[in-house]
């Protein structure tokens, strides 16, 4: 979700759709426990065909034996059996109104085979299913540019995220709707800094013992201290932690440092 529309005009350009620090804007909550990635990879293949500009067709398959608790970042060899991953993605890119604001969106499908089981708080029960699928749907859209000069890039940003699957042994959600916006450059002198905020909702999966629902509240300030050394306060809330014996509401605060090189 945060990789930046790639276009040719610096004046267009903006360094990435959002600085949301909370998982839901790398990994979509309704895939999450499936989709092999950080912090636990697995062997497979992602080919990707763009027939035309602003247009791409991508499908991946994968050792997809995450899904029932093995380590598969841990495998020396790929693990060949009736668990398997599959996802695909299409999407597009678009230049709109007079302004040529970039926009892009793409929506996917997912399925993960097997056997999948989830232990739930009755003890020695077990609530299991034939495989689990889903499909997902994100967007983002500049909404607004500044005026050019040395601020070219300045300007705000939107996003939006969407997610479903028919699982029920999953440890997270079923449902999930995300959304933020991010201004760039607002700061006179400042092109470089950053300021944000995004909603997470996730509706989650009762089976595993889970509070109907969660959302996660984030706001942030990305500041360029100097060069390409960044620091970024981010608060987070959240009025109904997932988890039953958490605290609610939630508070939490995180800083961060990124240099680019």
């Amino acid at each position: 979700m945060v990789r930046p529309v790639p276009v040719q005009e610096l004046a267009l350009q903006i360094p990435g759709v959002s600085g949301l620090l909370y998982t839901p804007i790398f990994v979509n909550p309704t895939i999450l426990g499936a989709l092999p990635g950080y912090y636990n990879s697995a062997y497979g293949l992602t080919t990707t065909i763009a027939p035309a500009r602003g247009f791409y067709v991508s499908w991946g398959g994968y050792d997809g034996n995450g899904a029932r608790g093995v380590q598969t970042g841990l495998q020396a060899t790929p693990t060949f059996n009736a668990y398997k991953f599959q996802i695909g993605e299409t999407g597009t890119a678009w230049r709109l109104g007079p302004d040529n604001l970039p926009g892009a969106a793409a929506i996917g499908g997912w399925d993960q085979t097997g056997t999948l089981t989830l232990s739930t708080s009755t003890p020695q029960h077990e609530i299991s299913q034939n495989g689990t699928h889903g499909v997902y749907a994100f967007a983002s859209q500049r909404l607004w540019r500044g005026n050019g000069g040395d601020d070219q890039a300045n300007g705000v940003s939107g996003f939006i995220q969407l997610g479903i699957n028919n699982s029920r042994t999953t440890m997270f959600a079923t449902r999930y709707v995300g959304l933020g916006l991010t201004a760039f450059g607002m700061i006179p002198g400042r092109p470089a800094d950053s300021f944000g905020a995004g909603l997470a909702w996730s509706g989650l999966n009762r089976n595993g013992g889970n509070r109907p629902d969660e959302a996660l509240i984030q706001v942030y300030d990305q500041i360029q201290v100097f060069g390409s050394f960044y620091l970024q306060p981010t608060l987070t809330f959240s009025p109904n932690p997932g988890q039953p014996t958490a605290h609610a509401p939630a508070v939490a605060f995180t800083l961060q440092s990124t240099i680019l090189f």
